[in-house]
């Protein structure tokens, strides 16, 4: 056979690295980083309030007592307006204020309110600052139903012996909150964990003075030795008891006793006073952000739930495909029902561009294939180094091997030249970097043997697996790749048939019109427009060929940047799959729907996950999220073992795994969202080539001869 030159078709626009270069959008970063951090404010700022972060603890049993003297004149203190000092007063005779610590709830504010109007008694409520923002529309009626409204705090935090900025932000966050929900501020403040001032501790009274300089009525309790009759401070920690203490006061004989409000019991005018409009607006911007941090949280705490579940699922579903498809073709072989193996001549093309690396041992392992007749067209796209020299070189002793120059114009084009020249009609298609096993081709084209079949898909392994960015990509191969196919070939919905290895019937290339120069991922491009057009495309486990894969971050994000990106192409082009009939349909409703969740949907929010994640970690029970990561890694390693058991690999890559999951998989995750923002934009990305090493063979040259 001979060597052969031809021009160049014109070349692409979106495949050709002659193109202009564009510049690729960068401001999704800046997108992504924004939404991460309104993510982690949000759940800090609802964990805030939810005491899971910078909880404080109520105040031990013993503890300094404050001077007693200080508080003999009642349990209300404030400043005294004459002298400058504290004050402490009392409820005058014959009234009683009601007073309730925490809250609004649902469960019991409703009931007390209807209790407290059925008897025309006023109260005053201590209300929470996170309550307050989760149930605006109670402090309202609150408010509506002529109670006075007091600070229980923010997140229900004991103030003593935290530091005055702390302090600050509880109580001005309570009235930010007060003002976007009722549109009220107030002077009146509980300390949370105290209850009379006898019994205040000498730190919860440093805090309590502080707050009465800071313009605070700092309302505690009188004991309940002190009767109704006389006038007392009576303090009841919200819940549905509270309810029914109430109840029990309002059934017993009272005399004359007149439920009252602190400020009202007092005469203090502006206890509860109404804020001003921009007040208002940014207490209801506080409201909002409680509420958009609790459903956020509620949403991230369901989308953890299900991404788990469908995780594992999905490698539940995975592994017991897997054995089916193993079971199938062991049955097949044990039966010997197998057809009359295909022994048809083959047409191997080889697009190379910039090669000289690995192209020669490509050649080599395709001449030493065992299958009857290869024919080997090697199609040089514009290489600017020795890819076509070497090649030459190899078709002066062997000619076998044919050699087809032209102008660079992408893979695509460069397949479809190779198909101009190709004699038979078997094709293989591989990588210049590819290394095929001897029987490799053989084994591929066996499937063919079913009418039905117009491609097959083979096992692609790793050559360069050293170093641990190696290994993680070898995991990924054998875990996730093959695996895939497997269960794509059970299901019939191949997506892709890999550039590495990959054996075509030209009657159904020329159906669909050759290699499609649309995409940057001709290979998947190419795989679902078959599928589409009613051919099954297998998965031939035994037909194995190595591959040199990316031994820098660069280069790896490089390739797979180009591969997710041409995917989402390919995605869009063949968009209309699921609702079609037949094979078409049977591929766009499980293997683009399979893409569209596993590699896009979830890909896409895996960020949000990692950042609830870490925050569970760090805030939450720390041994709860332990042990819900062990037992996902467990999973994924007994996926691991499985999948490198049926692929014959060694177990020591094993170690690798968990650190994967940390750094790996979020490299993988940052492509999909470079690709999608990308594609979003309408961008045009121009071709990404590996620079190649020849390391393809580098496992093969380790084994034991």
């Amino acid at each position: 056979m001979t060597r052969a030159t031809r021009p160049a078709p014109s070349p692409h626009r979106a495949a050709g690295p002659s193109r202009r270069k564009q510049r690729e959008p960068r401001a999704h970063w800046v997108l992504l980083l924004l939404t991460l951090a309104v993510a982690a404010t949000a759940l800090l700022f609802g964990g805030y309030g939810r005491h899971e972060i910078a909880a404080t603890e109520p105040p031990s049993g013993a503890c300094e007592k404050a001077p007693a003297n200080l508080f003999t004149g009642g349990p209300v203190i404030s400043m005294d307006p004459k002298t400058g000092g504290v004050s402490a007063s009392r409820i005058p005779a014959g009234q009683v204020a009601l007073t309730y610590d925490g809250g609004p709830d649902p469960a019991w504010t409703p009931r007390l309110l209807d209790v407290l109007k059925k008897r025309h008694a006023k109260a005053t409520f201590f209300l929470t600052g996170t309550d307050a923002a989760a149930h605006p529309d109670l402090v309202r009626r609150i408010r509506d139903e002529g109670h006075q409204i007091g600070s229980h705090t923010y997140s229900d935090a004991n103030l003593a012996g935290l530091s005055a900025p702390r302090t600050g932000l509880e109580l001005a966050l309570t009235q930010n909150v007060l003002a976007g929900s009722a549109g009220v501020g107030t002077h009146l403040l509980r300390l949370p964990h105290t209850s009379t001032t006898a019994k205040l501790c000498d730190d919860q009274w440093q805090a309590a003075r502080d707050a009465i300089v800071d313009g605070y009525v700092v309302v505690a309790a009188d004991g309940p030795g002190r009767g109704l009759k006389d006038g007392a401070v009576r303090q009841f920690a919200g819940s549905v008891a509270a309810v029914r203490d109430t109840e029990r006061i309002f059934a017993s004989p009272l005399g004359h006793v007149r439920f009252t409000t602190v400020g009202e019991g007092l005469g203090l005018s502006g206890a509860t006073y109404p804020v001003s409009t921009f007040a208002e607006v940014r207490g209801t911007a506080v409201v909002w952000a409680q509420a958009a941090s609790r459903a956020f949280v509620g949403a991230m705490t369901w989308l953890m739930v299900a991404a788990g579940v469908i995780t594992v699922a999905r490698l539940v579903l995975l592994l017991t495909i897997a054995r089916v498809h193993v079971r199938r073709v062991r049955k097949e072989r044990r039966r010997g029902r197998r057809p009359p193996p295909v022994t048809e001549p083959v047409t191997v093309i080889v697009p190379a561009y910039n090669e000289e690396a690995g192209i020669e041992a490509t050649l080599r392992s395709l001449l030493a294939s065992t299958h009857t007749y290869v024919q080997i067209i090697v199609v040089d796209d514009g290489s600017s180094d020795r890819t076509f020299e070497i090649a030459e070189s190899v078709h002066a002793w062997d000619p076998r091997v044919m050699v087809v120059r032209q102008e660079n114009a992408g893979k695509a084009a460069a397949l479809n030249t190779g198909l101009s020249w190709a004699q038979f009609d078997l094709v293989v298609m591989i990588d210049g970097d590819t290394v095929f096993e001897p029987d490799a081709i053989a084994r591929l084209i066996q499937p063919f043997a079913d009418p039905r079949v117009g491609a097959v898909s083979g096992n692609t392994k790793v050559g360069n697996r050293h170093g641990v960015l190696g290994r993680w990509q070898h995991l990924e191969y054998v875990i996730g790749f093959n695996l895939d196919r497997r269960m794509f070939d059970v299901l019939e919905c191949m997506p892709t048939v890999p550039g590495a290895i990959g054996a075509f019937r030209r009657e159904a290339l020329a159906g669909v019109g050759g290699v499609s120069e649309d995409t940057l991922a001709e290979d998947t491009d190419l795989t679902m427009a078959l599928c589409r057009a009613g051919w099954r495309v297998v998965y031939e486990e035994s037909a194995i060929a190595w591959t040199e894969v990316p031994a820098s971050v660069q280069q790896l994000w490089k390739q797979r940047y180009r591969w997710c990106y041409g995917t989402l192409q390919a995605m869009w082009k063949h968009r209309r799959a699921p609702v079609e009939g037949g094979q078409a349909g049977k591929f766009g409703r499980r293997g683009l729907m399979y893409l569209l969740v596993f590699q896009t949907l979830l890909p896409l929010l895996a960020p949000l996950v990692d950042v609830f994640a870490l925050y569970g970690l760090l805030f939450q029970d720390a041994g709860q999220a332990g042990a819900v990561w062990l037992g996902f890694t467990a999973v994924q390693v007994f996926g691991a073992v499985y999948a490198l058991r049926l692929d014959k690999e060694r177990f020591e890559p094993l170690w690798t795994l968990p650190l994967q999951i940390f750094v790996y998989r979020q490299l993988m995750y940052l492509v999909v969202v470079h690709s999608v923002w990308t594609a979003l934009l309408g961008s045009r990305l121009r071709w990404q080539r590996m620079q190649r090493t020849g390391t393809a063979t580098e496992t093969l040259d380790r084994q034991p001869a």
